[in-house]
């Protein structure tokens, strides 16, 4: 599996994150930086080949019909969280104009949005790293790594080391112990590191999904007008074996 944080816009680049094994178990994490749609693209066409099945997960938004104004999605996110400061962002085909292109990118590159994967081999998926972090730390409001005072941020990042590392450790010593990983885990705050770090956090949702079942996960919203991918809260070696993910309707 592999997640991104897409950048937005042209001035920021993308993190990365491919969690890579086999019998269910993480062997190789690779981390990084991708600047553009081209490098993107063809970091993607290297690391996961068209005959290889993935589960490809993205901080950003994958459909979008409505021209301004907001998804039921995001408002359905601040129903939900708003008492963690969790809610998604606004999101309009105005403001998400790189997203939706690198969208049409990869489903020219083999990819489906789709919220059956395995069913759906090559699958794309849009996740939220802050309410996923709410829910498997069990915080009473997000980490403030994003916003604020450059002081705040180093400490609030640590701090998200520190919890993401315990939290690895309990229910995938595999991935924790991977030297990529670890390295990342306990670097100093910078803006490259950020966005690594939250490649990994939407890694780590699409890991939830591979290894514990589709149950291990929720979805809000539909692939029709907006949809965002969640993990439930997750018991060390416990497996979900309900055939289809639970659902929130809008």
């Amino acid at each position: 599996m592999a997640g991104i944080d897409l950048a937005w816009g042209e001035r920021r680049p993308d993190g990365i994150c491919l969690l890579r094994g086999e019998a269910g178990r993480v062997t190789d994490a690779l981390v990084g930086l991708t600047f553009g749609d081209a490098e993107l693209l063809e970091w993607l066409r290297q690391h996961l080949p068209r005959d290889q099945a993935v589960l490809l997960c993205l901080d950003a938004p994958v459909v979008c019909p409505n021209k301004t104004g907001s998804r039921p999605v995001d408002r359905l996110t601040h129903r939900m969280f708003h008492r963690e400061q969790a809610g998604a962002h606004p999101t309009n085909r105005t403001r998400c104009a790189r997203p939706l292109r690198i969208v049409a990118a990869l489903k020219r590159e083999g990819f489906s949005i789709a919220t059956d994967w395995p069913s759906t081999r090559r699958a794309m998926v849009e996740v939220y790293p802050h309410p996923a972090t709410v829910r498997w730390f069990g915080l009473p409001r997000t980490i403030k790594y994003k916003r604020g005072p450059l002081t705040e941020r180093r400490r609030e990042f640590a701090r998200l080391q520190r919890l993401l590392r315990a939290w690895l450790q309990l229910h995938a010593p595999e991935i924790a112990a991977q030297e990529t990983i670890g390295g990342l885990l306990r670097a100093g705050w910078t803006k490259d590191d950020e966005d690594r770090t939250d490649a990994l956090l939407s890694a780590l949702i699409g890991w939830q999904w591979a290894t514990r079942g589709v149950a291990a996960v929720e979805v809000l919203g539909d692939t029709r007008r907006g949809f965002i991918v969640l993990p439930t809260e997750i018991q060390p070696g416990r497996s979900h074996n309900s055939s289809s993910p639970r659902t929130h309707a809008l």
